[in-house]
Order: C-alpha cells, then sequence, then structure tokens
C-alpha cells in the first residue's frame, strides 16, 4: 500500500511540471523539457534536398530555444555549416556567422549566405552548384553553453558512368581516379550514387575506385565473370586497398553542363588532331567523356555516329536502342581507344555558354 501511495506522488509531482511547449511553422509542436532536457533544439525539415549543378539551392535549418533560459538574450547564437566527409572524424568549414560576422570558406566564398527568412532560421543558400558539392552536410547552433546539430544531405541529378584511360583497365591508383574524372568534366562518384546507378539498371562487370576509397563494382545481371552466375544482383565490394599501389578503374559522376553538346557536321572523317582543331573552328572544344554522358543520360541525346572524344577515346551516345546503333539496350557505346590517325570518325564538341 504504501508502494502504490509512493508512486501517486511521484506522478502527481511529475505531473505538476510540464515541458515548455514551442509551436513550430505547420502546426507543429515541439516538447522542450526545461529542467533536464535541451534548451536548444535543431532541426532539419527535410533529411535530403536535390538540385542539379549550376543551380541554387537551401538546406533547412531551424532552431528553437527555451525562453525561460535565454529570455535575457545575453549570449549571441552562433550558426556554424560544415561538410561532412567519407572520414568521420573530419569535417570541411563552409559558413560561419555570429551577429554581424559572417565568414564562408574555401570554394564556396561568395556563393552561400543564410536565407534568414525569420529570427529561427539557421538555412544555408548556396548557389550556382558544383559537382564538389554533393554530400552531407551539418547545420550547428550554439548559444552559451547549449547546442545543437542537424544534418542535410544535397544530392544532385546526374549520371554515373564507368571510366579507364588509354593504358588499358586497372590502371589507375585512387589519386590519379580522382584526376581522370575531373579531366572528363567529372567528380569519382560515391558509394550512394554508384547505388542508385546500380538500381537504376547500371550493369559493369570491371571494379573502381569510389570516393571513399572502396573498390566496387554493380551487377544487375549475375553471371559467371562477374561473381558467379548463382549470386543475387548488387553492388560488389572488394574493400578498402592502398591509394598509392593499388590499381583499378574509376566510377566518375557529373551532372548537368552550361552549354551545347553536339556532333559536329564535317565533309571528311577526321584524324584525332584534326578532330580538336575542327571544334576549335567552329568555337567549341572537344567534347569530354562527362558530357557526352550527361548529354545522354540527362538531355536524351541520340547520334548514331561514333566520333573522337577529347581523351582519344571514340564513343556515340544511343538513348533509342534499334537495329546498328545498340540494338538492345540505351547506352553510351564505346568503340576504343584507336590510332590518333586514323582517319575512321567524325568528332563531338561542346561550346559552353558565357
Amino acid at each position: 500500500m504504501k508502494s502504490l501511495l509512493l508512486l501517486v506522488l511521484i506522478s502527481t509531482c511529475w505531473a505538476d511540471h510540464p515541458s515548455d511547449n514551442y509551436t513550430l511553422d505547420h502546426g507543429r509542436v515541439i516538447h522542450i523539457q526545461a529542467e533536464n532536457g535541451p534548451h536548444l533544439l535543431v532541426e532539419a525539415e527535410q533529411a535530403k534536398v536535390f538540385s542539379h549543378r549550376g543551380g541554387n539551392v537551401t538546406l533547412p535549418c531551424k532552431f528553437y530555444r527555451d525562453p525561460t533560459t535565454f529570455g535575457s538574450g545575453t549570449h549571441k547564437i552562433r550558426i556554424k555549416w560544415t561538410k561532412l566527409t567519407s572520414d568521420y572524424l573530419k569535417e570541411v568549414d563552409v559558413f560561419v556567422s555570429m551577429g554581424y560576422h559572417k565568414k564562408a570558406y574555401g570554394g564556396y566564398q561568395g556563393r552561400v549566405f543564410l536565407k534568414g527568412g525569420s529570427d529561427n532560421d539557421a538555412s544555408l543558400v548556396i548557389t550556382d552548384l558544383t559537382l564538389e558539392d554533393y554530400g552531407r552536410y551539418k547545420c550547428e547552433v550554439i548559444e552559451g553553453l547549449e547546442d545543437d546539430t542537424a544534418v542535410v544531405a544535397l544530392d544532385l541529378q546526374g549520371v554515373v558512368f564507368p571510366y579507364f584511360p588509354r593504358l588499358g583497365r586497372y590502371n589507375l591508383n585512387f589519386h590519379e581516379a580522382q584526376q581522370a574524372c575531373l579531366d572528363q568534366d567529372a567528380v569519382i562518384a560515391s558509394f550512394d550514387q554508384l547505388y542508385d546507378a546500380w538500381r537504376g539498371g547500371l550493369d559493369w562487370c570491371n571494379a573502381g575506385w569510389l570516393s571513399d576509397g572502396s573498390v566496387q563494382y554493380p551487377i544487375t545481371k549475375p553471371r559467371e565473370p562477374c561473381g558467379g552466375q548463382n549470386t543475387v544482383p548488387g553492388v560488389r565490394n572488394y574493400g578498402f586497398w592502398d591509394k598509392d599501389k593499388s590499381r583499378y578503374d574509376v566510377f566518375c559522376f557529373t551532372s548537368n553542363f552550361n552549354g551545347r553538346f553536339y556532333y559536329l557536321i564535317h565533309p571528311t572523317k577526321l584524324t584525332y588532331d584534326e578532330a580538336v582543331q575542327a571544334c576549335l573552328n567552329d568555337g567549341a572544344q572537344i567534347a569530354k567523356v562527362g558530357q557526352i554522358f550527361a548529354a545522354w543520360k540527362l538531355l536524351g541525346y541520340d547520334r548514331c555516329d561514333a566520333g573522337w572524344l577529347a581523351d582519344g577515346s571514340v564513343r556515340y551516345p544511343i538513348s533509342r536502342p534499334r537495329r546498328r546503333c545498340s540494338p538492345t539496350e540505351a547506352a553510351v557505346r564505346f568503340v576504343g581507344f584507336p590510332d590518333k590517325k586514323h582517319k575512321l570518325y567524325g568528332v563531338y564538341c561542346f561550346r559552353a555558354y558565357n
């Protein structure tokens, strides 16, 4: 009986100290326990936002304060945005704001600012998005001894493509793989990007580097040379390898471009050097591998003419499979790395818009 009475008294005492209510947008209410719970709450209304290269995006973040704790306003609010990396011990500084003091870092300078839609809005606007902006961002709000964080993922519309150089397959260490993608108007793909591409049907039986330093490859049609015929479809993982000594292919990622990709109409077939010059004469540059993949995937570009690209490879994009032009699937068809002196091919050019 004494135990029951004690339980009733405890319940009554607890009921006498209700948590403070904070009304949010859209009629939502957050309850913050003033005594023992957090006095500052940070949240992102969306866990992931989508955009594309060259676009603008807002990473949502708002904070909610306990007025009984911060009512005096003696503490300045510090808002810090960082980008998370595959190494969870490292973060890249993006933007810091404290009162009138604001600072952007690195490649974000001149492209980021706080939205400032309300007194509790810590949302970050990023303009003129680059391929490198893809990833996860942390919003941290600090007031006095209190702080809290929220994480938002920025996803970019784009395409993943496998790549190897003229030297042949399995010739790139990790650092060379990164550079190879950059040279083709792309960046090394993340696991999430490769996984999404696999879900979209990408099937490639050669292992390639990913941005986290792992080596993997996507299989939608299991077969003997590619992990075994009786295995399930999936992204095969070779694990993590020596970034300097191990050599594989690479998976690259690219997105929308600001320009025109086109096949140059020319009266004759061209050697590689003639192809480069022909694009220059047309006020353009010879196109890169990332640009032909972006045009094919994002614009539906279709042309059944093999043409030179900047890396010395010859390819052609097919969006509408048909006889003699990739009859079984839509794809960027790879002819190879022919002798650059052969006058057997046309050329794909790219003219950037100012």
